[in-house]
């Protein structure tokens, strides 16, 4: 069984990363595993100069491990970027995956649209919105959430998309 994917997206500084940090620690009470996925268009970096991980890198190594008792990173380096379902292939053992960002791909999307940030919203619903997080309704047929109604926008998610499929973490 596939893991369900929810991209929550939005015109920058609508509280896209507000919203997953609200959602998330709703989603573990509830006894969920959820994995993250955040999209940067600026190639981001995690390795500091001077670290040893990222003297690995620098030395040439494709994929650097971090290990530690609670944590691992793993860093590997593309060619190109991967699609976003190649992403989401590499995740295993969680019930539910929220991404940051690709408001183009085909998957179900929460946008947050915030009146004082843009005009409209980007999604409608042909674009597979399941729902809007708003300081306003614009009635695009979707159910609407306040912008801090964590609890709501996760009923929806569980509802929709978490009681019929639970995780085998075993």
């Amino acid at each position: 069984m596939s893991i369900p994917v929810i991209s929550v997206v939005g015109h920058s500084d609508s509280g896209k990363t507000t919203l997953i940090c609200g959602l998330l620690p709703e989603l573990k009470r509830r006894g969920y595993r959820v994995a993250t996925i955040k999209h940067d268009v600026h190639g981001a970096e995690i390795d500091r100069p001077g670290k040893d991980t990222w003297k690995h890198s620098q030395a040439g190594a494709d994929i650097i491990v971090l290990s530690s008792p609670g944590k691992i990173f793993l860093v590997e380096k593309v060619d190109e970027e991967l699609t976003f379902e190649q992403v989401i292939a590499r995740i295993e053992k969680v019930d539910l995956i929220l991404s940051e960002g690709y408001k183009k791909s085909s998957k179900p999307k929460i946008e947050v649209f915030r009146s004082t940030v843009r005009d409209a919203p980007l999604c409608g619903r042909e674009d597979n919105l399941l729902a809007l997080v708003s300081d306003l309704n614009p009635d695009l047929g979707v159910p609407v959430f306040a912008l801090d109604d964590y609890p709501a926008v996760a009923d929806l998610i569980e509802q929709r998309f978490l009681l019929k499929n639970p995780c085998e973490t075993s």
